[in-house]
């Protein structure tokens, strides 16, 4: 039984908001030593709550970890719509990961105990990174609760996001957690020399007023974004010539990129955009992308619109040269097309004054 009050579990407890991102160029590189430019987006966010309690509580989510059904087709529509996960398990790896590297850092941990409890309202499976976008708000709450926030550097905290992430076998690359730790728009290099010597990348907040007015399109029924890097991996891994190649070149459209945006060069962002995506379905092909992947980025492409993914799938960045009027013939494509489309709201940086004092440099 917990030994507080209420009022008194409710004064003590932490709530960190994380939110979706956005990969705007160079993805899928971080995973290949690569660069990319990705931010975090208001629209969609994730949340985590943490309460002192005499014993280490995992509070299942009563949607999203459902376990009560009115009937085996209740169970079997629930399964094929929202897959067999929700985000207990990410909050438990989270919790692993975090006291292994504290243990590993002589980082000295107080005995008290917590109860997680998470909330999300980013749409699945659109390549928006709602999964690492709960492990994130749950570090953040941890990082909180010890009092740890000084000890823990603010470029190793998507390492162990990511670390978290692949106890349970996601597939992914460090972007995402590095938007999601930082918040903003972010420049980031993930040059191999800097990966070994650093044990991490080397990231670059950008003025986020430098970018230009950007839409999101998602479809509601998408495919599964973790299922995408799969052979262009092995290949890359092997040697390939044309994926490292190709794969170098996507690297470079997000150091284009950061010139084009710092000299608001929308023209040659627009151009960088669809490079990005060109690539992709060069090197993974239309059966890995789908073919409802590959209608979000053509529905924006036929009214004169870049486009490119945000993740891997499920969902994609527009953006509309020719402005407002162009947004509408977009919206209305949109609507035709049965997909879902908002401006893109960006989030400030939220770094603390804790975090900026372990920012290396």
């Amino acid at each position: 039984m917990d030994e507080q009050s209420p009022s008194s579990r409710k004064s003590n407890e932490i709530e960190h908001k994380v939110y979706a991102r956005v990969g705007l160029l160079g993805n899928p590189s971080d995973v290949y030593y690569g660069r990319t430019i990705s931010f975090s987006l208001a629209n969609f966010w994730a949340t985590v709550k943490l309460q002192p309690s005499h014993h280490l509580i995992i509070t299942p989510h009563p949607t999203h970890d459902l376990v009560q059904f009115s009937g085996l087709d209740h169970l079997v529509n629930r399964l094929q719509s929202e897959g067999y996960y929700g985000g207990v398990r990410l909050l438990m790896s989270i919790c692993k990961v975090f006291y292994n590297y504290c243990n590993e850092n002589n980082i000295v941990l107080s005995k008290e105990n917590f109860t997680l409890s998470y909330d999300t309202n980013i749409p699945r499976q659109t390549g928006l990174s709602g999964s690492s976008a709960i492990v994130c708000a749950a570090l953040n709450c941890l990082l909180d609760f010890y009092k740890v926030r000084h000890l823990v550097k603010v470029e190793i905290r998507p390492d162990l996001i990511l670390s978290a992430e692949k106890e349970l076998g996601i597939i992914a690359g460090l972007q995402d957690r590095v938007a999601q730790v930082y918040g903003g728009l972010v420049y980031m290099d993930f040059n191999k020399d800097h990966m070994e010597k650093l044990g991490h990348g080397v990231y670059t907040p950008m003025d986020i007023s430098l970018l230009p007015p950007l839409q999101l399109i998602y479809a509601e029924n998408p495919s599964d974004s973790g299922k995408v890097h799969s052979t262009v991996r092995k290949r890359w891994l092997d040697g390939d010539e044309f994926i490292v190649s190709s794969m170098v070149e996507v690297a470079d459209l997000a150091l284009q990129g950061q010139t084009a945006i710092l000299e608001k060069d929308y023209s040659k962002l627009a151009d960088l955009m669809n490079r990005n995506f060109d690539l992709r379905r060069i090197m993974f092909g239309d059966d890995a992308l789908g073919s409802l992947n590959i209608e979000m980025v053509e529905v924006a492409r036929r009214v004169g619109a870049a486009s490119k993914f945000t993740g891997s799938g499920g969902a994609v960045v527009v953006f509309c040269p020719d402005g407002p009027s162009q947004v509408k013939v977009l919206e209305d494509a949109c609507k035709e097309a049965g997909f879902v489309i908002q401006p893109v709201k960006v989030v400030p940086s939220y770094l603390n004054e804790d975090d900026l004092i372990t920012l290396s440099g």
